[in-house]
């Protein structure tokens, strides 16, 4: 074999290799951030296919409201528990998260939240869980036992009816957590200086928090301010 041909050959399998790598699996016990969202090992993971309601987010059943988004993040974490995630990596987001279809042994997690009726099916981007979705429905699981906003709509400020409008989480959830510019994840108390020209922004990632301890087990660190 020619030098050349012999160069050639060996940058071609680096890059394979290096196309694996990047492909590798996240292995790992999982951190439930909300209801579709996980963090392995300092590693933030979106599961794919999937809209969960929002952390602040209410819904309703039998004519009260809930946080249906702290639901569904429980319902999430209460079935994983201690246990080792695997996740495969489909693609990665505009805020840099991995993208990925997650299983807990045999169970895809993607298609259990869908089918408990704690997601929803995120058609925008996939329609992989349209049949679980069905199910839940039926079955009036989770959400669909009452009245709810699309998680998508709620982020761009929908809300049901009675749900307050002080505050996204209602007036006991007033802790904003702000993603700052160079991606720093911080939560500021309404005492703080910078509490009031703080926008949240939940599309990209943003939320608000009923308590500090809330805020520090999602990852989030105090302002010092």
């Amino acid at each position: 074999m020619t030098l050349p041909r012999l160069i050639f050959v060996l940058l071609v399998a680096s890059s394979a290799v290096g196309t694996a790598a990047a492909q590798s699996p996240v292995v790992g016990v999982a951190s439930v951030i909300d209801g579709d969202t996980l963090d392995i090992q300092g590693r933030r993971i979106r599961l794919h296919g999937i809209d969960a309601p929002e952390s602040g987010q209410f819904c309703e059943k039998e004519g009260k409201q809930y946080r249906c988004g702290q639901q569904a993040a429980l319902a999430l974490s209460d079935k994983i528990g201690q246990a080792t995630v695997r996740c495969e990596q489909l693609d990665i987001d505009r805020y840099k998260r991995i993208v990925a279809v997650c299983r807990l042994g045999n169970i895809e997690l993607n298609a259990w939240m869908v089918r408990q009726g704690w997601a929803i099916a995120y058609r925008r981007y996939s329609r992989d869980y349209i049949d679980d979705e069905g199910t839940a429905q039926v079955a009036k699981a989770g959400i669909w036992a009452g009245r709810f906003i699309e998680p998508s709509r709620w982020r761009r400020g929908e809300r049901l009816t009675a749900e307050s409008t002080s505050g996204p989480a209602g007036d006991a959830c007033q802790i904003k957590g702000n993603i700052s510019r160079s991606g720093d994840r911080i939560y500021h108390m309404p005492a703080g200086r910078d509490y009031g020209p703080t926008r949240i922004d939940e599309s990209r990632g943003e939320r608000w928090f009923c308590s500090e301890d809330e805020a520090r087990k999602a990852g989030w660190r105090r302002s010092r301010q």
